[in-house]
């Protein structure tokens, strides 16, 4: 396991107690908004959408159809839309595609007893 994803990992878990479960920041072509379990990345679809979440770089690299190809951590990942995917120690999630945008959800594993 990564040190930056052993890192990312135990500050969420770290900081779930106390109430900071979420946040949300923009950066080049991106939106991003996390909770404790994850975060989900709204990439703009024409432009160099890149994002930095939970310690790693997401990218979106293609879409071809239904099926969206992004860049996690450095390994390359296809998700078709509706589909979760592993890579680099995270699940992969494309929730929706448009001609706009791109909704991707980067799950960490861990969950919350509300």
């Amino acid at each position: 396991m990564k040190v930056r994803r052993l890192i990312a990992l135990s500050l969420f878990a770290l900081l779930a107690p106390l109430g900071a479960t979420a946040c949300s920041s923009e950066g080049a072509g991106s939106k991003t908004e996390c909770q404790i379990s994850g975060c989900t990345v709204t990439f703009d679809r024409g432009v160099n959408a890149k994002a930095s979440v939970l310690g790693i770089d997401a990218e979106l690299v293609a879409v071809n159809g239904n099926t969206v190809t992004l860049k996690v951590g450095g390994q390359q990942v296809d998700v078709p839309v509706g589909d979760t995917q592993p890579t680099d120690g995270f699940n992969v999630t494309v929730q929706e595609v448009t001609a706009d945008k791109v909704v991707v959800k980067i799950a960490t594993g861990i969950t919350t007893n509300n």
